[in-house]
């Protein structure tokens, strides 16, 4: 037979597992915001040399001088630019094919072996270094022409996006209620205009979120644009020729040992840290709010 406690002893049985249990808690509250002031400790760090060092490089003359000569006056104007052209190409051209990826592994495919095949595909993509895609673009598309370009670039930096947007229309829309579709469909709505009018219209936020962070993403990819884009001095607005880049620019000016190269080296830093923030910013508030 079972002995049975006293009212005092059970009590001070209760009182010991609660006072265990609040050591225990603090103990991982503690490693928890240990961890979180270690890792703030160095990206605040970052961020603090970045501003010191690169905010005071950016000057009108940055902005609107191409890159120069060493130890000569110039700017990074042809970089900025074409860094534009490629995320922005890559963005139109990635894009839509996220988008309708991720419709139809929720809208169509979602319990058949192309949906299930697609989603293996994307998560190996998802994972894949940039420099895997930036040699499997050189392969394809650089070595076979040969001539480095900026469509190369492109196609490197969308190969890169589409993955993330993939993935995120795929749970953007997985979150959609069923009603929402169910009403419509008893409504005699057919179903392209419940994927356009309903399901994306309810989960655009998301989208769009996903969208601006595989831009973010893509905005300091250097490795895919040394094997692509390579690299140009001058600004040139043709596609088919090699082109300038901010993060090929920072990792060429970064390494010489010239002074003003390395000041526009921080200076383009500062910029994509900026332009970086500020899509992450627009992200978290596209998530808050409804558009």
């Amino acid at each position: 037979m079972s002995a049975v406690l006293s009212p005092d002893a059970a009590h001070k049985a209760r009182e010991r597992k609660f006072n265990r249990r609040k050591r225990v808690n603090y103990i991982a509250l503690a490693l928890s915001l240990g961890a979180m002031a270690f890792g703030l400790f160095w990206l605040l760090w970052i961020l603090f040399e970045t501003a010191r060092l690169g905010l005071a490089g950016i000057t009108w003359a940055t902005l609107t001088e191409m890159t120069p000569a060493p130890n000569e006056p110039g700017g990074l104007a042809n970089a900025i630019l074409g860094s534009v052209y490629m995320v922005l190409g890559a963005t139109l051209v990635a894009t839509p094919i996220g988008i309708m990826a991720g419709v139809y592994l929720v809208e169509y495919g979602a319990n058949g072996w192309m949906g299930r095949v697609t989603r293996f595909v994307n998560d190996i993509l998802l994972s894949a270094p940039s420099i895997v895609i930036g040699l499997f673009i050189y392969a394809v598309v650089v070595a076979r022409y040969q001539q480095f370009s900026a469509w190369a670039g492109i196609a490197a930096l969308a190969l890169i996006v589409v993955p993330v947007v993939i993935r995120t229309t795929d749970n953007m829309l997985a979150l959609v209620p069923s009603a929402l579709r169910e009403a419509a469909y008893a409504l005699g709505a057919p179903k392209w205009k419940v994927v356009t009018r309903i399901t994306l219209r309810a989960a655009r936020a998301g989208v769009v979120t996903g969208v601006l962070l595989a831009v973010a993403r893509i905005a300091g990819e250097t490795a895919p644009l040394l094997f692509t884009a390579l690299n140009n001095q001058f600004f040139t607005a043709s596609l088919s020729e090699p082109m300038a880049s901010l993060p090929v620019t920072i990792f060429k000016f970064a390494m010489s040992p010239y002074e003003n190269w390395q000041q526009l080296a921080w200076a383009g830093v500062a910029l994509i840290t900026l332009a970086v923030l500020g899509l992450n910013i627009l992200a978290r508030v596209l998530t808050r709010t409804r558009l």
